[in-house]
This record gives structure tokens, C-alpha cells and sequence, in this order.
């Protein structure tokens, strides 16, 4: 899947229905990790702060 999708589906989930990525990652059964990196591939990174990847 393109980077920038993943992106826009991962943080409507996380907005809309993950407390956290850990949260996240179990209800759907995610490598945590290899979306991490997933995503910081194309300069994107976890800021729990906010919930959201940016």
C-alpha cells in the first residue's frame, strides 16, 4: 500500500477510534514496529501527544 494512504487510514483510525497506537496495532493486529517504519520511510513519526502521525 502507498505510504501517504496508509498515512491517512492509520490517523482517521487513530482519531477516530484508537486511544494509542499500541491500542491500534492490537485491535487489528499490526506489527507496531514495521508500521513505525513503514511510515517513517516517507519522514512521518508517532507523536502520542497528539495521537497522530505527522
Amino acid at each position: 500500500m502507498d505510504p501517504h494512504l496508509l498515512l491517512g487510514l492509520v490517523n482517521t483510525e487513530l482519531r477516530n477510534h484508537a486511544e494509542s497506537l499500541e491500542d491500534l496495532c492490537k485491535t487489528h493486529g499490526l506489527d507496531q514496529e514495521a508500521l513505525v517504519q513503514r511510515l517513517a520511510s516517507v519522514d512521518y513519526e508517532y507523536m502520542s501527544e497528539i495521537n497522530q502521525f505527522r
